[in-house]
């Protein structure tokens, strides 16, 4: 099944003014239209820093501010608001894209695209606000500087342990370096071109952090693309190829941003996640990222249950009547099988109704395809990704009742058909009315961790 358009259970983006109270959340990571994520851990926090897609037209990368969110828990997130905008760069008109952060002897410093051309640098004492313009012009800016190549975007700020501090940048298949002075605002020698052998390319989206010795480049390989890496020895490379840490997400671009926390490395990205959202209004999402002992990035699994504590259980849905067969999608459809390979084809996160939340009435979003659930269409159920519409919701919500067949388990009632149940035949899922012990048999399953 091919992944297309996620919009996950997560409510609808709120225009947020400024700091608000923490909620619990999983995949997306916050309720609001955020992209382009760079990661920062300070002060027994992770900062995310972002492209602020809620406030763009919806039909351009056109906001005009940033964006930063912070937890200690990855669970609850707080939204900080703007920590910077545009009109803070006296030189600059137009497209704030995708950030990056770094930390260093008491200074917070967020590197900054404008203009399609140029690349700022902004510096505060506090991680979410007071960013001010600490040169008065570009750090890079195309034109100006030799060898910028056509798109100095998408910087990757890194300071390796030695306090060398490096900007990495680049789109059109032209990943670039500079060292960065001592001061983190200036350039320290010529920008210089970043080679990587192998693999199927550089477009966008480079990203660098250090383990154990060794440097890993991240990037976006394409359009839409994968998250590749390549791993050298020295921070100005040549790097060499490694392999994908992420598939493609849902939205034309793929943008990804990894750090450790509390002896543990995560990787966050965007992908389309929210209800209204599409390739202009993107969403963050969190999940682990896993070094092999040989040094190698395990491919991370895009989910809807994240990272930390999940907002609901994952579970499996085990038929009554057939009792080595649990409830599973494969290639769109649902139906009931033993053993689902792979097991999280039969993992389901069961979730407050859609079109109902009121206690008793449940949905049931896969977790291995984020926002998409079980929904029924003509009777027939099958895998669907969540259109946000009031039709997909009722047809997606069920009312949980005492089994049919045995009241030790349980059945789930049609939400807008409500004279039929969520029952199997022939192995296939559907919802039917019930007469026969048969049928209240086949209507009844049982919920397992």
């Amino acid at each position: 099944m091919k992944r297309l358009l996620v919009i996950c259970l997560a409510a609808a983006a709120a225009v947020v003014a400024g700091p608000v109270a923490p909620a619990a959340a999983s995949n997306p990571i916050v309720g609001r239209f955020a992209a382009d994520p760079s990661m920062l851990v300070a002060d027994n926090r992770v900062y995310v820093y972002t492209t602020d897609d809620a406030s763009n037209s919806g039909t351009y990368w056109d906001s005009s501010a940033w964006r930063v969110y912070s937890s200690a828990d990855l669970t609850t997130w707080t939204d900080h608001g703007a920590p910077f905008a545009i009109s803070g760069f006296r030189w600059a008109q137009a497209n704030a894209w995708a950030p990056s952060a770094v930390y260093r002897n008491g200074s917070y410093y967020l590197y900054l695209p404008v203009d399609r051309t140029k690349i700022g640098v902004a510096r505060s004492t506090s991680p979410t606000s007071g960013f001010t313009d600490p040169r008065g012009s570009a750090l890079i800016e195309r034109g100006r500087d030799a060898n910028t190549g056509e798109e100095p975007i998408d910087p990757a700020a890194f300071v390796d342990d030695n306090g060398q501090g490096y900007l990495y940048f680049g789109g059109a298949r032209a990943p670039k370096v500079v060292r960065l002075g001592a001061d983190l605002v200036s350039t320290s020698g010529a920008i210089q071109n970043l080679t990587i052998t192998g693999g199927s390319g550089f477009a966008e989206a480079g990203h660098m952090h250090k383990r154990n010795g060794t440097y890993y480049y991240s990037y976006s390989t394409g359009w839409p693309g994968q998250i590749a890496y390549a791993t050298a020895t020295n921070p100005l490379g040549p790097f060499t190829y490694r392999g994908v840490i992420l598939d493609p997400t849902n939205t034309n671009t793929n943008h990804a941003t990894i750090a450790q926390y509390n002896g543990a490395w995560y990787v966050v990205y965007h992908r389309n996640g929210l209800p209204g959202g599409g390739n202009y209004r993107r969403s963050l999402a969190m999940e682990r990222l896993v070094h092999n002992s040989d040094g190698t990035i395990q491919k991370v699994t895009q989910t809807s249950v994240g990272v930390g504590t999940p907002t609901y259980p994952v579970n499996r849905l085990q038929s009554y009547n057939f009792a080595d067969r649990y409830v599973r999608h494969i290639d769109n459809d649902a139906r009931i099988d033993p053993a689902p390979n792979p097991a999280a084809d039969g993992q389901w996160r069961i979730v407050p109704g859609l079109a109902n939340a009121a206690s008793g009435y449940v949905s049931f979003e896969s977790v291995n395809f984020p926002g998409y659930y079980l929904r029924h269409y003509n009777y027939d159920l099958s895998l669907a990704r969540n259109e946000g519409t009031a039709a997909f919701a009722a047809d997606a919500t069920f009312r949980r009742v005492a089994g049919l067949a045995d009241g030790s388990a349980v059945s789930f009632q049609s939400y807008n058909f409500p004279d039929r149940y969520l029952r199997h035949f022939n192995y296939l899922l559907r919802i039917d009315p019930v007469a026969t012990a048969t049928d209240r048999a086949d209507a009844t399953f049982r919920i397992t961790t």
